[in-house]
């Protein structure tokens, strides 16, 4: 077996303090703290933040990890939540029209809402300013549950329900045009997605539940020959066309599990601390947000931090 010396020619260094710029692999030994360390790949999990104030599920969400918005679901009469990385903020504007299974697109301070179920299924779109929202042209198709992704003045709306869909629209900040469906259709699916020329499309209920994955190019949908590892319904979404994460769901039972896409293939990550589905997902592979979802409703937030390497203490066991 090779020795550390051997593979990077030195011994393990003595230091008084950690190394401001250590490279992957390094090793040394902390005399102050007398601790060995280590500059490590480190696995990415999720970690409990500040619950929305409302409790719910199949609400809309959009924006980042530290700069999140939600609105709609289940419960809350179109009440609108915005994250700042700490906690939850319940909003005075809500929706014009309240609703569940509602999809959003865009930021914190200029979110798309579009779709959803009253007590009917609906088309209907609104446009968030970071202070109030605006009614504004309604899809082509009534649905609820569909994927989204894109911006306030650039998404894309695809799949939903009921009957599942594969009808795809796309939105240029004035109205919605049909576009190229998606090959399977389904509705509960994850959606995401930063332009509405480059989009991602997995899992979700055909029936029965499924690991489907299609990748668009502004022009049509092309099936990936890569699944999802856990086939399931209901999960959430972030990040971009080539690097995105999945997570939660329904597989018979609600799950956690989550998985990261680089692009070609999903790799199997740490799950969620709390089971859900059709929860709100907002951010990116490596930093992101999951709150709500049920049922039952849940008001549980979580952030994903992404594999990293960082600093780690070394131990025998």
């Amino acid at each position: 077996m090779a020795t550390y010396k051997q593979i990077y020619g030195t011994n393990v260094e003595v230091l008084a303090s950690d190394p401001s710029n250590p490279v992957e692999g390094q090793i040394w030994y902390n005399s102050t703290s007398q601790t060995l360390k280590g500059y490590a790949l480190v696995a990415g999990s999720w970690a409990t933040s500040g619950p929305l104030n409302t409790a719910r599920r199949a609400m809309g969400s959009a924006g980042i990890q530290t700069a999140a918005l939600a609105f709609g679901g289940s419960v809350g009469a179109g009440a609108t939540e915005s994250y700042n990385g700490t906690a939850w903020t319940t909003l005075p504007a809500s929706m014009n029209t309240s609703r569940y299974g509602v999809t959003g697109a865009g930021i914190q301070t200029a979110a798309l809402a579009f779709g959803g179920e009253t007590t009917v299924i609906v088309g209907n779109n609104e446009s968030w300013n970071g202070t109030s929202w605006t009614a504004v042209n309604a899809l082509n198709t009534a649905r609820y549950s569909s994927g989204g992704a894109g911006t306030n003045t650039a998404a894309l709306c695809f799949g939903g329900q009921e009957p599942k869909k594969a009808n795809n629209e796309t939105w240029n900040g004035t109205s919605w045009t049909a576009v190229n469906a998606l090959n399977t259709a389904r509705g509960e699916l994850g959606g995401c997605g930063a332009t509405n020329t480059a989009a991602l499309a997995f899992g979700g209920s055909v029936p029965p539940v499924t690991g489907a994955t299609e990748t668009w190019n502004g022009t049509s949908w092309t099936t990936s020959p890569a699944t999802l590892n856990t086939a399931r319904s209901g999960l959430a979404g972030d990040g971009t066309q080539t690097s995105a994460l999945g997570f939660g769901g329904l597989t018979t039972v609600n799950v956690g599990n989550t998985e990261s896409w680089n692009g070609t293939a999903w790799t199997a990550v740490n799950a969620l601390n709390t089971a859900r589905k059709i929860l709100g997902g907002a951010g990116t592979n490596t930093a992101a947000l999951a709150f709500g979802g049920g049922p039952p409703d849940v008001a549980s937030t979580e952030e994903w931090s992404g594999p990293a390497v960082q600093t780690v203490n070394i131990t025998v066991s």
